[in-house]
């Protein structure tokens, strides 16, 4: 069993400590960080997200196993420096306007994490001209939109449409929540709907990476 392989079991079952003295060792014996953040790290928190998806992992083994993934990534975070290696795509997060709930958010943006993607979380309560501000301060390429109260759903359908109407290339749109369907996804006009945090990241993984929500 590879080194690689010791570091995404270390992160899958959430095991700090162990993920920080394997990405340690790995990084002695030669192996380069890209390498070691995509087959060791980013692999474990994908396999969360599986387990997660599936219902075999909860909430509180997801939040163990994001604390590793940070463990292992302040030790490996100067030597991706060092190879310029970063995140291929940028994700844009945050709960819409008049909305206070933060958990599935900051699952979502475990999850991106672990997909891949670097992610800038707005926080809650979010306008609309928030997200829109962001998308123009860099190269965005997923914007996933929360919302957990149905009284606050007319914000995100708000917030697509300025989106849409405000940038020359507006980035994919994802949007989840508990109230949130499918069907009201397709109605204002998003690219994707995740039913869970799990979901939502691989469908942001699949637009972006792929161009299909196949």
């Amino acid at each position: 069993m590879g080194l690689t392989h010791e570091i995404a079991g270390a992160v899958l079952v959430g095991d700090d400590s162990r993920t920080c003295q394997l990405v340690s060792r790995a990084l002695s014996s030669g192996l380069r960080a890209g390498q070691i953040l995509h087959d060791g790290l980013l692999a474990g928190m994908e396999e969360v997200g599986r387990r997660f998806r599936d219902g075999v992992y909860f909430l509180p083994e997801v939040l163990v196993a994001a604390d590793a993934l940070k463990a292992g990534m302040a030790v490996l975070q100067p030597h991706l420096v060092a190879e310029n290696v970063r995140p291929e795509r940028t994700a844009v997060i945050g709960t819409v306007a008049g909305d206070l709930h933060d958990i599935g958010k900051n699952l979502v943006g475990i999850m991106l994490q672990g997909a891949g993607f670097e992610v800038i979380d707005l926080g809650v309560d979010v306008p609309a001209e928030r997200f829109v501000e962001a998308c123009r301060e860099r190269s965005v390429s997923v914007v996933g939109l929360s919302a957990l109260l149905t009284t606050t759903m007319p914000a995100m359908e708000a917030t697509v449409r300025r989106l849409r109407a405000e940038l020359d290339k507006p980035p994919k749109i994802l949007v989840g929540g508990a109230p949130v369907t499918q069907e009201y996804a397709d109605r204002i006009g998003a690219d994707g709907y995740g039913r869970d945090a799990a979901s939502g990241a691989e469908l942001a993984r699949r637009l972006c990476f792929c161009g299909t929500a196949a």
